[in-house]
C-alpha cells in the first residue's frame, strides 16, 4: 500500500505534523514537516503564500512528531518508496520555532534508521539569520549535512515590500545573507518570480536582484545552486499575485547564469515551473 501523499501540502493546515507531498523542486516525494499546526506563523507576509487562513486547537509536540514521521518512513521503506527529502516547511518560518533544534534531530536520527538516500531541507526565508545564536545555529546544520534553502525573492526595497510585506529592513536581512555566503556555509538560494498586481519585476529590480545574487555566490561563498521557481497553487490573496510566463523564468535564469559562469563559479540556476 502506497503512502499516498497529497498532490500539494493543504493537509497541513488540518494539524497535520507530517505529510508527505509530491514536490517538483525535490523531484519526487517529500515528507513535510510542520512545526506550525494551530495557525500560520511567519516574519513575512508573502502574497504568492499557499497557506490559507485556518486555526486548529493542535499544539506542536516533538513525541507525535516523532511517531508519525516514523511510521511515514517506516511505511515508504517497506513499499520500496523513494523518498528525496524530509523537509522543514509547513505554515510558516520554521526557524522561528523553539522546537525546530529538537525537531532536527529527530528527523536526522529517523532518516538515518529509514531512509538514509533522503536530505534533510529547511525552506526559509532567512530571519533566523538575524540574531547571533540563529547564525551560528543554521551554519553549523548546514556543515553537517542540513540543506539550507534561503529565500531572495527581491533585489531592491520597493519589491521586497511588494514580495515579502515584512517589516524587517531588507537592507538588514541582506546583510545578514552576505554574511552567511562569506562564512563558506553550503545553501541554496530561492527565488519566487511572479506578477504582483499583474506586472513583473520592473527592469531596475531585475538588475538588483541578479547585483545581490552574484553577490552571494562571490568568493568563499558556499552557494551551492538557485532555484528560480513560479506561482503554481493557489493563494488567498489571489488574482493579486498571479503566475509569471516561463520566458519571464527563462530568461532570469539565463542572465545569472551567465554572470556565474563569467565568475567562475560552480553554482548554477534552475527552473521549476
Amino acid at each position: 500500500m502506497k503512502i499516498g501523499p497529497v498532490p500539494d501540502h493543504r493537509s497541513r493546515e488540518g494539524g497535520a505534523l507530517v505529510y508527505p507531498v509530491y514536490s517538483r523542486r525535490s523531484r519526487g516525494l517529500s515528507v513535510g514537516i510542520n512545526l506550525f499546526p494551530d495557525r500560520k506563523r511567519c516574519s513575512f507576509d508573502c502574497p504568492y503564500c499557499e497557506v490559507f487562513p485556518f486555526e486548529t486547537d493542535i499544539v506542536f509536540s516533538a513525541a507525535v512528531m516523532k511517531a508519525a514521521l516514523a511510521s511515514c518512513l517506516r511505511e515508504a521503506a517497506e513499499n520500496g518508496e523513494t523518498i528525496r527529502d524530509i523537509c522543514f516547511s509547513g505554515n510558516g518560518e520554521p526557524a522561528l520555532s523553539p522546537d525546530f533544534p529538537e525537531a532536527l534531530r529527530t528527523a536526522g536520527a529517523l532518516r538515518d534508521e529509514f531512509a538514509a538516500e533522503a536530505k534533510l531541507v529547511l525552506i526559509t526565508n532567512g530571519t533566523g539569520l538575524l540574531d547571533d545564536s540563529g547564525f551560528s545555529f543554521l551554519s553549523a546544520a548546514a556543515k553537517r549535512g542540513l540543506e539550507i534553502w534561503l529565500k531572495l525573492d527581491a533585489g531592491t526595497e520597493a519589491w521586497y515590500g511588494e514580495m515579502n510585506r515584512s517589516g524587517i529592513p531588507f537592507g538588514r536581512l541582506a546583510g545578514a545573507f552576505r554574511a552567511f555566503a562569506a562564512s563558506g556555509t553550503p545553501f541554496t538560494l530561492q527565488t519566487m518570480l511572479c506578477r504582483i498586481n499583474g506586472a513583473l519585476p520592473p527592469p531596475e529590480e531585475e538588475a538588483a536582484w541578479l547585483e545581490l545574487a552574484a553577490a552571494l555566490a562571490s568568493g568563499k561563498s558556499g552557494l551551492r545552486s538557485v532555484h528560480i521557481y513560479g506561482k503554481a497553487r493557489p493563494a488567498p490573496e489571489d488574482p493579486l499575485a498571479e503566475a509569471a510566463p516561463r520566458e519571464a523564468l527563462d530568461r532570469r535564469a539565463a542572465l545569472l547564469n551567465n554572470i556565474l559562469k563569467n565568475a567562475g563559479t560552480a553554482a548554477r540556476a534552475e527552473v521549476f515551473y
